[in-house]
């Protein structure tokens, strides 16, 4: 059976493993989601991010990061733009999350950037989701 949203698939185990506190979560493979993990990572909200399989049957596994008191580093996870309701934002108008404590994600021209880093390049593109 295939997926809707594979995006919104990873946020929710992500999202889910970190309340349950999980040590890390598996996921089905696509480049897209490997390059959306490893922003996650250059922001410090998970640990690793490791490919694990070959061929049709990849995963990836991502190690969750939790504070020294055992609480997520995850607090919110948020899917913005979706199949139903696409969201696009000017390198301008690129959302700040939190006054700038969290980091809205964004699909670019330049490939997959934080929000800080797309305003700073000039490009905007698809809102993907929102972390704090």
């Amino acid at each position: 059976m295939t997926m809707t949203d594979p995006i919104a698939d990873l946020i929710t185990r992500i999202r889910n493993g970190s309340l349950a506190r999980h040590d890390s979560v598996l996921v089905p493979w696509s480049r897209f989601k490997e390059q959306l993990c490893a922003v996650f990572k250059s922001e410090g909200y998970i640990d690793s991010v490791v490919v694990e399989g070959d061929g049709p049957g990849r995963s990836i596994r991502v190690d969750l990061r939790y504070t020294e008191a055992g609480m997520p580093v995850i607090t919110g996870l948020k899917r913005i733009s979706r199949p139903s309701l696409r969201r696009y934002s000017s390198a301008g108008d690129a959302p700040r999350v939190r006054n700038g404590l969290g980091v809205s994600i964004l699909s670019t021209p330049a490939g997959i950037l934080p929000d800080r880093e797309a305003r700073r390049r000039g490009v905007g593109g698809e809102v993907i989701c929102e972390v704090w």
